[in-house]
């Protein structure tokens, strides 16, 4: 029965690309597997990413447009083919990237005759444009063209308002999200109790994040999400009774490893599998030829050691350190 134990919990699960392709500038495909994974566990990953992949991951997008030649929406302007309407409509498409906090200012300014597209947007240059032929406008005629745009980093989408239009300036739906669309499917394999699954995972992205990109920004934000659980038990514990509780000498971190290492043949005997660490952590730590609790704390001098490990952040640490902390009060 213990056997049976450590040979699950010890699985590595492993995911690779085994298609990717941009079809056109602005819509990337890629095509992800993961596996082992025990029965119903794909079903569970593939609902979630999709999910988060859809609805977690911000894009940037223009959210309003500003001109006061404009004197209504539908309205129609000498010298311009299309209507306000359809400049507004093709403003929504245009597809950029960025690292911007809130919404910054952006400007088009041309004049005619002549076709304005994407490259004609003046924007900061932590704005990236990623199709430039993308199409705004047809001037017809040798008149000028000045718009002013806003531009927003958010997330999921914004319906704008339909009595929110004042001094020519006509906010623009927006959809924030990079992802365009997700699927997963599941294969199962094996027979019985040693049934298995395979996830696959399919995403379709604007240009603005490679699929990849997408999924490794929704698995993050997806673990952040679940982060304030991992403390909800150790919460608890604090709020019981506190006659029961008996108060702890205050030691450094530095003391709690140096009276761990003094139980050097018990340590050598607990198996990082057996911890309570997610499967990012356990991966890490294996990559960093850590196995047991002994090797945890004979590499760990300091708490930064721990930020040096590859793909380790700072919430990966502070888990790290309530398992160190549990053992030591154990001990």
């Amino acid at each position: 029965m213990v056997q049976e134990k450590v040979t699950v919990s010890t699985r590595t699960l492993e995911w690779k690309c085994v298609e990717s392709r941009a079809d056109s500038k602005r819509l990337y495909y890629g095509r992800f597997i993961m596996s082992p994974l025990m029965k119903g566990q794909a079903d569970t990953i593939g609902i979630a990413m999709r999910r988060a992949l859809l609805g977690e991951i911000e894009g940037t997008c223009i959210t309003r447009a500003k001109s006061e030649k404009i004197p209504h929406e539908y309205s129609t302007i000498v010298g311009i083919q299309e209507s306000v309407h359809e400049i507004l409509m093709n403003l929504k498409e245009i597809v950029l990237r960025s690292n911007l906090y809130g919404t910054c200012d952006a400007s088009i300014c041309v004049r005619g005759p002549g076709y304005v597209t994407a490259q004609d947007i003046i924007s900061p240059p932590y704005v990236e444009i990623i199709d430039n032929t993308q199409h705004i406008v047809s001037l017809t005629e040798p008149i000028d063209l000045c718009i002013g745009l806003q531009i927003e980093r958010n997330r999921g989408y914004l319906i704008k308002t339909p009595n929110y239009f004042q001094d020519g300036s006509y906010p623009i739906d927006a959809v924030f999200m990079p992802v365009r669309n997700a699927n997963h499917s599941i294969h199962s394999y094996g027979n019985g109790n040693e049934k298995q699954e395979i996830l696959f995972l399919e995403i379709w992205t604007n240009g603005s994040l490679t699929p990849k990109e997408a999924l490794h920004e929704a698995s993050r934000n997806l673990i952040d999400l679940f982060i304030p659980f991992l403390h909800t038990e150790e919460e608890n514990l604090h709020l019981a009774d506190n006659q029961h509780m008996v108060p702890l000498i205050p030691f450094t971190f530095h003391d709690k490893l140096a009276k761990l290492r003094k139980k050097k043949i018990a340590l050598k005997f607990i198996f990082i599998d057996q911890l309570e660490f997610s499967p990012k952590i356990y991966n890490c730590l294996k990559r960093s030829n850590i196995y047991t609790l002994l090797d945890l704390v004979n590499n760990i001098t300091v708490i930064e050691d721990l930020l040096k490990m590859e793909h380790f952040r700072i919430e990966d640490v502070k888990q790290i350190l309530v398992i160190i902390e549990k053992m030591y009060l154990q001990f």
